[in-house]
């Protein structure tokens, strides 16, 4: 078939093997072209197939040598639809480290689990014996406790008033305000369930209990704090609560970990054009501001660029990682600095519909989201009939 972009909203409903294979191989290119990490050797990615966790993957296995397994939930192609962008991600992924000489497998379905867990332990056993980092990069709007049988759903509110604000319309680039009407406690309640720490918990006593979770083992999950103009819908906002809660997290985890020389910890990584982040209202048209001062200044990173100097200069250093006053490592350093912020508000104050294309770098906002299901990417010949059926090698049932 001929792939093109659909857009729904703020998903793309269509993704191109292609071009998510060679949006792949370009950063298990910049991996490469970096040093060599002294790093972890066997790792567990949770939330394996976009974003950081895929950055994540590949800076284990380009950067540090690692063998990896990654676990996510994907869809393959069916009938007229196509595969999800993660499933050829992983696809092209997997087909690169074997290529390479490097052990990779991946488990499909629901991470929250119990048998998710449980088929990754038998995975770990048969395979590796034990592992040493586990990356927990899981982004869900929905989650089902594996205990209770509770469905949770998460909500993108501010807490306490509504709040309004700029926003974009990243269909057509007009900028206009955007009101959000505060969450409920029950709302709060949910979006916490989902997002905080309780899952991550989960996985790594789950691990641990089995044996598979190496004593010096490091944990880390993903964080974003960003500027003060997002804080009422992000930071203060149920999403916040449930990052507070998995900060939380990290501190008793690295509590249990430490008499035998685990450690863990949470990374507040950079604003990013993610399918996450596409999803909350304010924060695209940030984004589009930010990009541009930072390219500017030279100070632009993407996932994998972010990904790799969190575990070369922040995770295997050879001593402990810095961190902030709450513990946290701090990889979104370039995005606040002071002039950066400074920048961006002034910008922030006078962007409108008219001055959008010269205020920021909303193109390449767009850009980035088309390449985050494979579009867009200079070499990819879009005409071309294709097959979207595209099987991943090490995929387990």
């Amino acid at each position: 078939m001929i792939i093109q972009p659909k857009i729904r909203g703020f998903i793309c409903t269509t993704a191109h093997p292609d071009g998510c294979a060679k949006h792949v191989q370009e950063q298990i290119d910049y991996v490469k072209s970096q040093g060599k990490i002294e790093g972890p050797k066997k790792v567990l990615v949770i939330g394996a197939s976009t974003g950081y966790g895929l950055a994540s993957r590949i800076t284990a296995t380009f950067g540090a040598g690692a063998s990896t397994i990654g676990v996510f939930f994907e869809k393959p192609a069916g009938g007229p639809r196509t595969a999800t962008a993660g499933w050829y991600n992983t696809a092209a992924f997997e087909k690169a480290a074997k290529e390479a000489g490097y052990y990779a497998k991946s488990l499909n379905g629901d991470a929250f689990s119990d048998e998710m867990k449980q088929k990754t332990i038998e995975l770990i056993k048969k395979d590796f014996g034990q592992v040493d980092l586990v990356v927990y990069s899981l982004a869900s709007p929905r989650r089902t406790h594996p205990k209770t049988g509770e469905a949770f759903s998460s909500v993108l509110k501010p807490i306490g008033s509504a709040f309004t604000n700029k926003t974009v319309d990243t269909n057509n680039g007009t900028v206009s305000a955007v009101t959000i009407e505060p969450a409920n406690e029950e709302e709060i309640r949910q979006t916490v369930a989902v997002m905080g720490g309780e899952d991550w918990s989960m996985w790594i006593d789950a691990l641990s209990e089995a044996g598979v979770l190496a004593q010096d083992a490091t944990t880390i999950a993903y964080s974003y704090i960003g500027p003060a103009l997002t804080y009422p819908v992000y930071r203060e906002g149920t999403i916040g609560r449930a990052k507070d809660d998995l900060e939380a997290t990290a501190h008793q985890l690295a509590d249990k970990l430490k008499a035998g020389g685990g450690r863990a910890y949470v990374s507040v990584n950079k604003a990013l054009v993610t399918q996450s982040s596409a999803a909350i209202p304010v924060v695209p048209l940030y984004i589009s501001l930010l990009y541009k001062e930072m390219k500017e200044r030279n100070l632009h990173e993407g996932c994998i660029e972010q990904m790799y100097r969190l575990f070369s200069e922040r995770l295997y250093t050879g001593s402990e990682p810095a961190t902030d006053e709450k513990g946290r490592i701090r990889v979104d350093d370039l995005e606040m600095k002071e002039e950066v912020q400074a920048a961006v508000e002034m910008l922030w104050e006078q962007v409108n519909t008219d001055n959008l294309l010269q205020l920021s770098d909303f193109e390449s906002y767009r850009a980035e989201f088309l390449r985050l299901f494979g579009f867009g990417l200079e070499g990819v010949d879009y005409d071309k009939d294709v097959d979207p059926n595209v099987p991943i090698e090490g995929i387990e049932s």
